[in-house]
């Protein structure tokens, strides 16, 4: 190659690469110049679905385009989850995913349609809540201590989930009390309660999202709240340890916002910045902090990233005191 060819080349592919910047920063300026789609993986009314359209709603804000909320629930939330995951990565199909679909879905299934670590792109870590332990009212029990009493030696018991948290929360809290229980899955945390206010399950644990309202309501009768400390939007409810008497007993449900992996690093840093600015909004506070007693906690996608893997240990682990089998 003679040095004139050489020169022309390279100054060839130094236009190339000046022209490709320049259009990846306008493209970032640009992002998004349309609606972006938000896939829950879980029930309209689940405590998901809340967090997904109270984050939305604020993010819409600062993005200057709409978050259209898609409820894709089924198999404990990887319909939903491996939807994104196989989505084009454009910034335009984000996952509101939970503990359910990025911690402890490989403890308790075999067949995962995606790699947590490698398929999704963190973007920010949203809010945890603690559940609450509940039964319906027509169960002649007033405590824990007195759940745990009446369930001795009978084999008629059943437990309501809709969600790994739900379920797995309650199968350690059977392996840590004895109880014997017969597990009841169902596609939504609202059908799960319906049937627990009618009586139809005799336990039903699931975040303070699903179950505050109906505690306030009276229509349901909580015993205990899975966090380490009390909550403070039900003082007065003691925690699993406090009412049974267990040692080191402590579940919480948490959401996070990931994106399609390979998405541009420009996309990350715009709906991270949409995140904290919606987690600082009053009305935000309001609706998940005050009145659903969750803890919103916005983070970096590299903070996220590393809570998964951490999360996914402690909830393999969890699984494992609760004897549960992979299905």
């Amino acid at each position: 190659m003679s040095e004139t060819v050489r020169r022309r080349t390279l100054l060839a592919a130094t236009m190339a690469l000046g022209l490709f910047a320049s259009a990846g920063a306008a493209w970032a300026q640009s992002y998004p110049n349309r609606p972006i789609r938000a896939i829950v993986p879980f029930a309209a009314g689940s405590a998901t679905d809340i967090v997904a359209r109270t984050f939305a709603d604020q993010m819409a804000k600062t993005l200057g385009q709409s978050i259209v909320i898609e409820n894709r629930p089924g198999a404990n939330g990887l319909i939903g989850a491996d939807a994104v995951a196989k989505a084009t990565p454009d910034g335009y199909t984000i996952l509101i995913g939970t503990n359910s679909t990025n911690a402890a879905a490989p403890a308790l299934f075999n067949n995962v349609p995606f790699d947590m670590n490698k398929d999704f792109q963190p973007i920010s870590f949203l809010s945890s809540v603690p559940l609450i332990v509940a039964v319906p009212n027509t169960l002649p029990v007033r405590t824990l201590r007195e759940l745990i009493d009446y369930a001795r030696g009978r084999t008629d018991l059943t437990f309501a989930s809709a969600s790994a948290s739900q379920r797995v929360s309650t199968e350690m809290l059977m392996a840590m009390t004895g109880m014997k229980m017969t597990h009841v899955f169902y596609r939504s945390g609202p059908n799960a309660m319906q049937d627990l206010i009618a009586g139809r399950v005799t336990l039903f644990t699931a975040d303070l999202g699903v179950m505050l309202p109906q505690v306030r309501g009276g229509t349901v009768r909580p015993l205990a709240v899975t966090s380490q400390q009390r909550s403070a939007q039900v003082p007065d409810l003691p925690t699993v340890d406090e009412a049974a008497g267990t040692k080191g007993y402590e579940l919480i449900a948490w959401f996070g916002m990931f994106a399609p992996a390979s998405v541009p690093a420009e996309v990350t840093a715009r709906l991270n910045a949409a995140v904290r600015a919606a987690a600082a909004t009053p009305e935000l506070r309001t609706a998940l902090g005050e009145n659903l007693g969750m803890v919103i906690a916005p983070s970096s996608p590299e903070e996220l990233a590393a809570r998964v893997v951490s999360e996914a240990a402690k909830w393999a682990e969890a699984a494992r005191v609760a004897g549960i089998e992979k299905q």
